[in-house]
């Protein structure tokens, strides 16, 4: 199981006083060193927290995996085909929305979301779909031509919040095992994210068939009182089967 690192809240602290600290570039190279496998980074249209330049400098800093998440539009597009990361994830954007809310409807979508992924793929950048567990979703996403989508990222946000009074946290964690399944049983590289912290990992990343946990928020808002390094190496015990942190949700 691999951890990507998605720094896009240190840039929205950068963002909120509109100085050049604290570096989300910085933030990535520290993840590295700690043990992180790749970086990841959304870079919205309303550019609210990484801009096309941390973009750009990353791409030229990060050792291992760059993921670049953007929604399927010509703009996007352009940019990934300048900066050439590893890997575009495709996601669902509303500006409206705090952070994303759910997955890509390939029932709506999928002409648009093809030609995105076709734009990227022949410029040798992988793609990815960020998608709800909806084995409907997941059935078109592995209908896609293998050489234009290679995998796709599982939203994990019901399963997180599930585990309150009331919700059925082992139902929904059954829904993205079964995702996972799937996925991997169609050829498609599967990852995770969404909500993910140390307290409710775990059953996430022992979910073999899923490769790869994109985790940003919780791990950032833990490095603010610990720093990266000890953030990063917390995530990595949890999700290596340690006993649970102290970060909660």
């Amino acid at each position: 199981m691999k951890l990507a690192v998605n720094v896009d809240h240190v840039a929205t602290l950068r963002q909120a006083r509109g100085t050049p600290y604290p570096d989300p570039v910085e933030a990535a190279r520290l993840a590295e060193a700690a043990g992180a496998h790749g970086i990841t980074v959304h870079l919205r249209g309303d550019r609210r927290h990484i801009q096309e330049e941390d973009v750009a400098r990353l791409r030229a800093r990060v050792a291992g995996k760059l993921n670049v998440e953007m929604a399927a539009t010509d703009e996007m597009v352009e940019i990934a085909l300048r900066h050439r990361p590893d890997q575009v994830s495709l996601v669902p954007e509303r500006p409206e929305e705090v952070t994303t809310e759910g997955g890509l409807d390939l029932t709506r979508h999928r002409g648009r979301v093809e030609e995105a992924a076709r734009r990227l793929a022949g410029a040798g950048i992988a793609v990815s779909l960020f998608l709800d567990p909806d084995p409907r979703q997941v059935e078109i996403a592995a209908a896609l031509p293998r050489e234009l989508v290679g995998g796709f990222e599982i939203n994990t946000d019901a399963y997180t919040r599930a585990a309150t009074p009331g919700g059925d946290e082992g139902a929904e964690l059954e829904k993205v095992r079964r995702a996972a399944r799937e996925g991997a049983a169609a050829g498609l590289h599967v990852y995770a994210r969404h909500g993910l912290t140390t307290a409710n990992v775990g059953p996430v990343a022992a979910t073999h068939e899923i490769e790869e946990l994109n985790i940003g928020h919780a791990l950032v808002s833990r490095a603010v009182l610990v720093g990266m390094t000890e953030a990063v190496r917390e995530m990595l015990r949890a999700m290596g089967g340690g006993q649970p942190e102290l970060l909660g949700g």
